[in-house]
């Protein structure tokens, strides 16, 4: 007979870092890890792998939650020798509307109140510390607001000269997740995680538990009798969902990024991952502006699009790459692959981006050849992850991760991986518990929420 302890199902980042915390932290010994595609292949991988403990969500749960995920990436980064590559650069947001540099002076005390750290306030004040390009030890936590535009021209030069206002939020950075997963991947085969290539097709139940797993594989249906089940099936956890018969209040945004090489050094090397706060209009040209006229989502690019255009140079060395994304259309879609990628994102995303970084703008008439990619980002109504039990015993969730499921799959697989254990439980845990939308009086609450983190 095929016998596991757990099944978990999905081996993108969501599926790998349970399996590590169940075999290499708990010591349990017989987990089962199904995929029908190589690890780290579906969507982990085509993420920007950007991590922050910036949050300045309603309540302290998610800076809590990102404080803890990013100090075990840290410990990993530590007993890995740095593997995958994690730097503190630190996220920069920055805008040229003076009327926004109150709502950021706002937001950041009020992620400083959450624990995310001190804020110095620079107006005219030299004392701001530049970002490390490489590494994370000895960075500054918390967050520089400088409205200094002296100092901001010295600081950022390629920025924007209308830019009046910038937060440097600094607990933040990037690294590579493909090597962040790779490596917890291997150490829980190591500590006998047994990782099978197939398709989870039916959980069975009885007695209201989880009792069998049948998993496509090799031509054939292998039944994995099994009393705990882990759904973390990344853009497909809504569908696993159903094989339990439960609806999971999750849906799915598709979120693209562009790579360019920037072979004009418009960019630093050394530069943060930088977010434009200002919505914009694109200037098109009379011929441009009767084209999407008449195109799908032509209205929408003619008129003031939304915030948050950003970008992050990529590589090491004398890599020339550059990311850009804007999530400036986020309807709920169907999952589908391969992704349906929207005419013209690309030049999109560059003209946005260069409204805040003029050099980028050379391109707009000669754009270098773009590699364009991305994946689902799968969501709670209120941009919170499940990370916990559901109404059947024995089944279990780690998803709605959404656009950070590298930076905080660390802590809410230890969550996960807690609730099956038995153990005791942080108190924020309750946060990202399934079952909070039982609590009429939550319910009503994030209806009030406003989504001001989401990128």
């Amino acid at each position: 007979m095929n016998t596991a302890d757990v099944v978990v199902c999905g081996a993108g980042i969501a599926g790998i870092s349970v399996a590590w915390q169940l075999a290499v932290k708990h010591g349990v010994k017989n987990v089962v890890l199904v995929d029908e595609r190589p690890p780290m292949t579906l969507t982990s991988d085509k993420s920007t792998e950007a991590y922050r403990n910036w949050w300045p969500d309603p309540d302290d749960a998610m800076v809590r939650l990102m404080n803890r995920s990013i100090d075990l990436m840290e410990e990993l980064s530590l007993a890995s020798d740095n593997r995958f590559l994690m730097n503190r650069r630190g996220y920069l947001y920055a805008t040229a509307d003076p009327e926004r540099i109150q709502s950021m002076r706002e937001r950041a005390e009020l992620a400083s109140s959450y624990g995310a750290g001190p804020v110095r306030n620079h107006a005219g004040d030299p004392g701001y510390r530049a970002a490390a390009a490489d590494g994370w030890r000895d960075q500054p936590s918390g967050a520089d607001l400088i409205t200094d535009r002296e100092l901001i021209r010295r600081a950022f030069p390629y920025l924007s000269p209308h830019t009046c206002a910038v937060l440097h939020a600094r607990r933040c950075g990037w690294f590579s997740g493909q090597q962040l997963g790779m490596l917890q991947f291997e150490e829980a085969r190591t500590a006998g995680v047994e990782f099978i290539e197939g398709r989870v097709e039916w959980i069975e139940t009885s007695g209201g538990r989880v009792s069998s797993v049948q998993i496509a594989t090799g031509g054939e249906v292998l039944t994995v009798f099994t009393p705990r089940f882990v759904n973390a099936a990344g853009p497909m956890l809504a569908y696993v969902g159903g094989l339990l018969g439960l609806e999971l209040p999750v849906f799915s945004e598709l979120h693209l990024k562009v790579s360019i090489e920037d072979h004009l050094g418009a960019v630093p090397r050394d530069a943060p991952f930088t977010i434009w706060e200002d919505p914009q209009r694109i200037e098109w040209s009379a011929e441009e502006r009767e084209f999407l006229a008449g195109i799908e989502d032509g209205e929408l690019l003619l008129g003031e699009m939304a915030a948050g255009v950003h970008m992050r140079v990529e590589g090491g060395g004398d890599s020339p790459h550059l990311l850009l994304l804007w999530p400036y259309h986020l309807d709920p879609v169907a999952e589908v692959f391969p992704l349906r990628i929207p005419d013209h994102y690309a030049e999109i995303c560059l003209r946005g981006m260069a409204t805040a970084i003029p050099a980028l703008g050379a391109y707009v008439e000669r754009m270098p050849k773009p590699w364009i990619d991305g994946g689902y980002y799968t969501k709670t109504r209120e941009n919170r992850p499940l990370a916990g039990p559901l109404p059947i015993e024995g089944a279990f969730v780690h998803g709605a991760l959404s656009g950070f499921g590298l930076m905080a799959s660390a802590a809410t697989a230890e969550l996960v991986a807690a609730h099956i254990m038995g153990i005791p439980l942080p108190d924020f845990a309750t946060a990202f518990h399934p079952g909070r939308y039982e609590d009429s009086e939550y319910v009503a609450k994030i209806g009030e929420w406003t989504d001001s983190t989401q990128l």
